[in-house]
């Protein structure tokens, strides 16, 4: 974001640079026993890199991309694209939530019109078991500001202090004439309903601060128990004893050289096994990607060290703006088990091998010559029953053949009992033809899925003809 921001500044006449950034909705656990890191980012501009994607770490510096490298949620709402993700845990560890930046570059929006007359919504989720996503929803945060332009790398901490969140974000609020960004924030409970916004973090003049981050320190590390990192022509490191309180300049990371014209992006990350952290910047000017920037006090700038060659690995997608959770030992499991690096195939119909199943305004359907992420799916191990397989959209995650009445939609998993078993089937030797695959019903096991007049239906299978419309080649 920031060397695009950039760029734009001397358009618009603006001092400053863009920096993303990431804060935890509680304090990061540092408990041997959690096992690894969980990295939520997205990869890049287009509809298909401005999604939610996933990265897991057993050490916190070699990262693994989950999901075949795919989006693991796509927003169907706002812009349709989202960007800036804070992955944010309650205290209790009973819910999740993802925060996102609604914003589409590239996809129906350039950046003239999102700094301008940008989304004043943040796109939101909840899940209990992080793995298990409601429908998004937005949450308007700029709306109430005035000459508010639009609200960018939302962040979200609890606060013991008022037993509620903390959520602060960017809004442009032009000053004379010129693009000027300020960190607002409001208190929150539920990340539905929100305070009035009020100003967080304003630099003098003309200087931009496009967004910032907190980590928690525990006690007797260092002098202040919340340490920030923010973007404004420096990463700035600021150290306070209260998230709505004083906080005091501590200075920035130009003396290991990095600087606003090198780096952006900071991610915290607190190792789980020792009073370590990893500050994550972007080498934006180098097109390097993240690189993990490592001390073992985060309010003493002179502790910060640059990682030495060939001690990291951030896997294969490029990860920008995203948020790190330490996972707990159950929580791994849910997140590893559901985003398997499954790959992406295609179902060939028998008796019509120019056409493939796909999904057309969620309905579903067999078409022609479709070679469009519409017609790819991840057959998933069952959501109900051992020895079953969920057929998963790609372009939508989350969302599975399911059958209603015998009719079949693309269907966001509810998480229920009667989701699993609706979506769930046994593949099986292919009626037509045994080389090929039939799907049989989990809950109906009398019936298959076919297609009939090209559309895929539920039915009992007793004809020549049926058993053709029900028989498919998983390809890739």
């Amino acid at each position: 974001m920031a060397r695009v921001l950039t760029r734009l500044a001397a358009i618009f006449l603006a001092a400053g640079l863009f920096f993303t950034s990431q804060s935890l909705a509680a304090p990061q656990r540092a408990a041997a026993a959690d096992p690894g890191y969980l990295m939520l980012h997205f990869t890049g501009e287009g509809s298909g890199g401005q999604q939610m994607y996933l990265a897991h770490s057993t050490d916190g510096l070699h990262w693994n991309d989950l999901n075949g490298g795919a989006p693991i949620l796509r927003s169907t709402i706002g812009t349709k694209g989202v960007r800036d993700p804070a992955l944010v845990r309650s205290p209790d560890g009973s819910k999740y939530w993802i925060i996102a930046t609604d914003l589409c570059i590239s996809c129906g929006q350039d950046w003239n019109a999102a700094i301008n007359n940008g989304s004043r919504n943040l796109v939101v989720w909840e899940s209990t078991d992080l793995v298990n996503w409601s429908e998004p929803w937005l949450l308007n945060v700029a709306g109430a500001i005035p000459d508010g332009r639009n609200a960018w790398a939302p962040e979200a901490i609890w606060n013991p202090e008022t037993s509620d969140y903390v959520l602060y974000w960017s809004t442009n609020v032009p000053l004379n004439g010129k693009t000027k960004h300020r960190v607002f924030y409001a208190r929150t409970s539920d990340f539905r309903t929100i305070t009035t916004p009020q100003i967080y973090i304003d630099r003098p003049g003309a200087q931009e601060l496009i967004d910032t981050q907190i980590v928690e320190v525990p006690a007797g590390v260092g002098a202040y128990r919340y340490v920030r990192a923010s973007g404004d022509g420096q990463i700035t490191l600021e150290g306070s004893n209260s998230i709505l309180g004083t906080w005091t300049t501590l200075g920035n990371l130009s003396g290991i050289g990095l600087t606003g014209a090198q780096v952006e992006g900071p991610m915290w990350m607190k190792f789980r096994d020792r009073n370590e952290w990893t500050l994550y910047l972007d080498q934006y000017a180098s097109s390097g990607g993240y690189m993990p920037v490592r001390t073992t006090d985060p309010s003493a700038v002179g502790t910060y060290q640059l990682p030495a060659s060939g001690s990291y690995n951030m896997g294969v997608s490029k990860k920008r703006h995203g948020s790190i959770l330490n996972l707990t030992a159950a929580e791994e499991a849910r997140v590893l088990g559901r985003y398997v690096n499954t790959p992406a195939q295609r179902l060939q119909s028998f008796n019509f091998q120019d056409r493939y199943v796909r999904h057309a305004d969620f309905d579903v359907l067999i078409d022609q010559n479709v070679t469009s992420d519409d017609a790819k799916f991840r057959l998933r191990p069952g959501l109900a029953g051992t020895g079953t397989v969920s057929i998963e959209s790609v372009n939508y995650p989350g969302y599975f053949l399911r059958h209603a009445n015998y009719d079949f939609q693309l269907v966001r998993n509810d998480g229920t009992a009667q989701f699993a078993a609706d979506a769930t089937f046994r593949k099986v030797a292919g009626l037509a033809d045994a080389t090929w695959s039939s799907f049989q019903s989990y809950n109906h096991p009398d019936r298959y899925i076919r297609h009939y007049a090209y559309k895929l239906r539920l039915d009992p299978i007793t004809t020549a003809t049926g058993r053709g419309d029900a028989t498919f080649r998983v390809t890739s």
